[in-house]
């Protein structure tokens, strides 16, 4: 082994001026490692019986500087195909580098870098990513870095829809909720999914402060004596307190009857509502606006009674959902009773005791009443379900333990989380893309990139917190480099990043913007449910395993879409990432 690592060590000097790049036959993170990071990359080999790959590190003029061998082949448990997983955490000196690799074709190269903060622009296009999905105002120069747009959708008339029509504001008032942001590849904002994003977003910044303080990005709000981050969650915060009603119900939903076209924001004429005032509503609302008084208590000077009218907003919003503890939001149903009849995002759920224990146990950290935590404590649910715009529960669950005092107010949620996350980390060396993530047919489904892999990662990083145990840090890595282009598909699925792309999200703005896609948005990810098959020309190739079920091509609305609530976890993700020292 000793002579034919010699031999391979020449052969790849010698060869490297004149080897081909090709990122088609590896799959690797396609922004960077950190030097003290685990490195590894998949390689597509031609067999199962095929030998160890040997693989080199080079700089550009092919100077040798690491060398060694893959592991032995390992079939992708979903599709079947072989692969080999390389390892190259041994090498941490920062620079840009190339991975030259010879699998027993024709040998071939793939450029990396490693940096003290790879991470840092990704984060800061995550986030810049919402501004440019700010409604009701123009984009311009100098913060729109190229994407200057007119802005659309003033939202200062728009009509009370049937569905939430009272004495007081009977259908067809009008009400004015300018502001917030569009929440997906459509133009119309939801109050359950913002309060969700909302929720990750602050918990994110709580976790993460120093960092998050010192993140510039280029906004309108910069050089306020607030962080850039949490100026443009006010944005949004300032929108969702217009969709209260007079008694505390929340509209569950500001929207036009149907989709508009593929048009700018400026272009569109369709009328817009407010629609039914639903329980789910009301306590994502209290949650968020509790959350807020807390975050934004320290910046009294910056937002002058703020924190008194979130406050109170909260307080109301919990008391009607306790009087309403059972108004769910059933589009079809609504549509049988009340015209217009609309068919945008539903967000339905029917089931809100975990809203209840989420708005509760905010409410609890803010004021500090008993009341709450009993409230919270009777909501606590039995199993542990991973955090999504429809179960919010464990936002709740990470509160506590990062909050609460005595620790016995925490165990049981700290030991769910970490049974949660035992048998995906047990996965990890048996992975063909080395992740804790990717593994099962399971993993696959609508907006799985967000709310199953970066969610993970997000998860890992409570737990590493929490525990001070490397393996988390290393499991959320992990998460992030499958992202990065270390999956079936080889691409990087955030916009504007690595080598291959996402380039074509379901993305309105994106579609309609002379320049094309907005950077830092994050897609979906692979779906085998397919549910946009056969339409707008989406067809999928026959017969593709549940992990490459995925295309880069804007009518493929249920793989390739964006939405805030992705985003949030996407840098929640990589910021927690780069804030570690």
């Amino acid at each position: 082994m000793k002579n034919r690592y010699i031999a391979f060590a020449c052969a790849c000097a010698l060869t490297m001026a004149g080897c081909r790049h090709d990122s088609s036959q590896i799959r690797m993170n396609q922004v960077g490692f950190r030097p003290d990071q685990e490195k590894t990359a998949t390689i597509d080999v031609p067999s199962p019986d095929a030998q160890p790959c040997y693989v080199a590190i080079t700089n550009d003029e092919g100077e040798l500087l690491w060398h060694g061998v893959a592991s032995e082949t390992m079939l992708n448990p979903i599709s079947g195909k072989p692969r080999q997983i390389i390892d190259f955490s041994y090498f941490d000196k920062p620079g840009s580098y190339l991975l030259y690799v010879d699998n027993g074709q024709t040998p071939f190269t793939c450029p990396f870098t490693i940096s003290e903060h790879p991470y840092r622009e990704l984060t800061r296009k995550a986030l810049r990513a919402f501004y440019y999905q700010r409604a009701s105002m123009d984009i311009v120069e100098p913060f729109a870095e190229g994407y200057e747009r007119k802005g659309g959708h003033p939202d200062n008339h728009v009509l009370v829809h049937a569905s939430a029509a009272t004495a007081e504001r009977p259908e067809g008032t009008v009400i004015s909720s300018p502001g917030g942001w569009y929440d997906a590849g459509d133009y119309n904002k939801y109050i359950v999914n913002s309060g969700f994003t909302m929720g990750v977003w602050l918990m994110a910044y709580e976790m993460n402060k120093e960092y998050f303080d010192n993140l510039a990005l280029n906004i309108p709000e910069s050089g306020m004596p607030v962080p850039d981050m949490l100026a443009e969650a006010m944005y949004n915060i300032r929108w969702m307190l217009t969709m209260q009603d007079k008694d505390g119900g929340v509209y569950h939903k500001l929207t036009e009857p149907d989709f508009e076209g593929f048009i700018r924001p400026d272009e569109c004429q369709k009328p817009r509502y407010v629609v039914l005032k639903t329980t789910a509503a009301a306590l994502d609302f209290a949650a968020t606006m509790a959350l807020a008084a807390r975050i934004y208590a320290p910046y009294e000077s910056v937002y002058p009674g703020f924190v008194e009218e979130a406050t109170k907003a909260a307080l109301r919003a919990y008391a009607w959902a306790e009087a309403h503890p059972a108004i769910y939001y059933d589009q079809p149903k609504m549509n049988e009773q009340f015209k217009p009849e609309i068919t945008t995002g539903a967000y339905d759920d029917f089931d809100v005791r975990d809203e209840f224990y989420w708005a509760a146990t905010e409410l609890y950290l803010l004021t500090h009443d008993d009341a709450y935590k009993q409230a919270a404590i009777s909501h606590q649910p039995t199993e542990y379900i991973p955090a999504i715009w429809g179960n919010v529960g464990e936002l709740a669950s990470l509160e506590w333990l990062m909050h609460t005092q005595p620790i016995a107010d925490c165990r049981q949620p700290m030991a769910n989380l970490l049974a949660h996350l035992e048998p995906y980390l047990d996965e990890v060396e048996t992975s063909v893309h080395h992740s804790p993530y990717g593994n099962r047919e399971s993993d696959f489904f609508w907006g799985c990139n967000s709310e199953g892999c970066c969610w993970r990662g997000v998860e890992c990083l409570y737990a590493y917190r929490l525990t001070g145990d490397p393996k988390y840090r290393t499991a959320a890595e992990q998460c992030l480099n499958y992202i990065l282009g270390q999956n079936a598909t080889g691409y990087c699925y955030v916009t504007g990043f690595g080598q291959k792309p996402t380039n074509h999200p379901h993305h309105r703005l994106s579609y309609s913007h002379p320049k094309g896609t907005h950077p830092g948005f994050l897609a979906g990810g692979p779906n085998p449910m397919r549910q946009d098959a056969e339409t707008d020309g989406v067809k999928y190739p026959k017969d593709v395993p549940a992990d490459e079920s995925y295309l880069d091509y804007q009518p493929s609305y249920a793989s390739n879409e964006v939405t805030i609530n992705w985003n949030v976890t996407l840098f929640a993700l990589t910021a927690g990432l780069d804030a570690i020292e």
